[in-house]
């Protein structure tokens, strides 16, 4: 009988898979993967949120009396496209209807009306009241337009005429017939030869009486005041009282003849607002209030 052999381990008698299993097999991490960030996304903004322009007033109520269709249409078309409010009248009766049922800013009115002429309207307009007033003339003589300034008229244009530059003029009238304040150092009043003006009531007197100055007339004036001794250009003026950069220069001969008028005991033989030969006006105030003594100004 054979011996029994021993039992093998149980290891034995198996291949490598049976060995003892050695350390489990981990991989090296690597780098974590990390994304590259792309660009950040910003929404595109949408268009601005503007508002809308604001209301804005209209300049001013302006009426314009010519009996001219064409030339009434073309200044109120111009006037409209500048932001006023425009009336029109083509005679006399019916400006004054229009004035007395809404009192403009500013008219603009033609000297050669049929029957009632523009001297007469504006006489009658000023009756009612102050309004600047700008005459239209088909005459170049200077008497009409004296006799037109005379009238109360603050400005006047000859026809023909741009109508572009009337509507800077009415600009530059009503800016200076405005209630805005004036400006600092500008509203004191001034005096010299027994002339006193008032910038902030606009009220002139010589000697005590009061002066009729129109609205250029008094702005000449407290101009000329304010630079006693000063010679200026009749383009300096223009700019300076006026506010134009261009214009007929002859508004500026006829005011100050206008206003020596007003001021001269003599007009004919100036002896306060001087010319000076080739070069243009200076106001002489004498010292300590005694006439300026005869020179080689006239």
């Amino acid at each position: 009988m054979q011996p029994a052999l021993p039992a093998r381990p149980a290891s034995e008698g198996r291949g490598a898979a049976s060995e003892a299993p050695g350390p489990a097999h981990v991989p090296e991490p690597g780098p974590a993967h990390v994304p590259e960030p792309g660009p950040a996304h910003v929404p595109e903004p949408g268009p601005a949120h503007v508002p809308g322009p604001a209301h804005v007033p209209v300049p001013g109520h302006v009426l314009v009396v010519d009996d001219d269709p064409t030339v009434s249409e073309v200044v109120a078309g111009y006037l409209t496209g500048a932001g006023y409010e425009v009336a029109r009248a083509a005679d006399g009766p019916a400006a004054l209807e229009c004035f007395a049922r809404r009192r403009p800013d500013l008219v603009v009115l033609d000297l050669m009306l049929p029957g009632m002429d523009g001297f007469e309207v504006c006489r009658r307009m000023r009756a009612q009241g102050r309004v600047p007033v700008i005459m239209l003339t088909a005459r170049g003589d200077e008497d009409d337009r004296i006799l037109g300034l005379e009238t109360g008229a603050d400005d006047y244009v000859t026809k023909p005429f741009s109508p572009r530059e009337l509507v800077l003029r009415v600009d530059s009238v009503l800016r200076r017939a405005s209630a805005d304040p004036i400006p600092t150092g500008r509203s004191a009043p001034l005096e010299g030869a027994g002339l006193f003006l008032d910038p902030a009531a606009r009220s002139a007197t010589r000697e005590g009486g009061v002066l009729a100055l129109t609205l250029r007339e008094f702005d000449l004036l407290a101009f000329l005041l304010r630079h006693p001794g000063r010679v200026f250009t009749r383009e300096e003026l223009m700019s300076e009282v006026w506010g134009w950069d261009f214009g007929d220069l002859s508004t500026v001969t006829v005011h100050v003849r206008r206003l020596r008028g007003k001021v001269e005991a003599d007009p004919a033989r100036p002896e306060l607002i001087r010319t000076v030969w080739g070069v243009g006006y200076r106001l002489d105030l004498p010292p300590g209030g005694a006439p300026a003594g005869p020179g080689e100004l006239s």
